[in-house]
Formats: structure tokens, C-alpha cells, sequence
């Protein structure tokens, strides 16, 4: 099974582009933290994406450089080519999109929590009942 699910932050903003068949595609790049500790130095892989269709335009409409994105694909590798050189050219992998989401953006990362539990909101009830007691329940 080939399924990849990466969030890392947009190093560019993405371009959205379109085929001679009208066909959306972006291409992006985002940078992956590694798993690191206090003496150590905080270290990324840079990733390359490739999105078609709604997911493109999905990510040219709602992202820019620095946001956080979580892309769920495949991974893929281009196919090779010989260069106008005559050299052999070996593809590079790259991740073919199939959903993106937001993972919160730079201005998030920037502001203080100051507190993380939720704040009780009071109002009207409507027309809800309390539910019975469960305690009988045999699980």
C-alpha cells in the first residue's frame, strides 16, 4: 500500500497552472521537521508536491508561503528523461496529492496560548431533554 500523509509548511506560494486541457495543477514544496532533541540542531526534508484539479485550487486559494498543510497522497517518482545535453536524468520522488488540510498557519505559531482547556459558554437549551442515567448499562 503506497500512502503518505506529510504536514510540514509551505516554502513558496503555491502557482496554480493549467494544462493545454485546461486541466488545474500546483506544484509546492514543504519543509518537514525531523525528529529532534534539545542539543541537537532542528533539521527539515524539503518535499515536493504535486496537486490536480480541485486540490490544486483547493491549495492556490487557501494556503501561502510559511502555512502549515497536512497532504495525504502517494508517493511518486517522475519518470526519467535525457537531458539536451545528452545526459540521463534520474526522476525525483514526489508526493501526488490526493487531500490536503490545514494544520493552523504561521500567524498561529506566533501568538501565546496562554490557556489550553476550552471556555464554557452559557445560553438557551432550546427545546433539549437530559439524558436518562446510564448506570444500568451493561458496559
Amino acid at each position: 500500500m503506497n500512502v503518505v500523509v506529510e504536514t510540514g509548511r509551505l516554502v513558496a506560494d503555491p502557482e496554480l497552472r493549467h494544462t493545454t486541457s485546461d486541466i488545474a495543477v500546483t506544484g509546492i514544496r514543504i519543509a518537514v521537521n525531523r525528529p529532534w532533541r534539545k542539543d541537537q540542531e532542528q533539521k527539515a526534508d524539503f518535499l515536493d508536491v504535486t496537486a490536480w484539479r480541485g486540490t490544486a485550487e483547493f491549495i492556490c486559494r487557501n494556503f501561502s508561503k510559511g502555512d502549515m498543510i497536512e497532504v495525504h497522497g502517494a508517493l511518486r517518482v517522475a519518470d526519467d528523461y535525457t537531458d539536451h545535453d545528452g545526459n540521463k536524468r534520474y526522476g525525483r520522488p514526489y508526493i501526488l496529492a490526493n487531500d490536503v488540510g490545514f494544520c493552523g498557519s504561521k500567524s498561529n505559531a506566533k501568538k501565546d496560548t496562554t490557556s489550553s482547556s476550552p471556555k464554557s459558554v452559557s445560553g438557551d437549551t432550546g427545546d433539549f431533554q437530559a439524558l436518562p442515567d446510564d448506570d444500568d448499562l451493561p458496559f
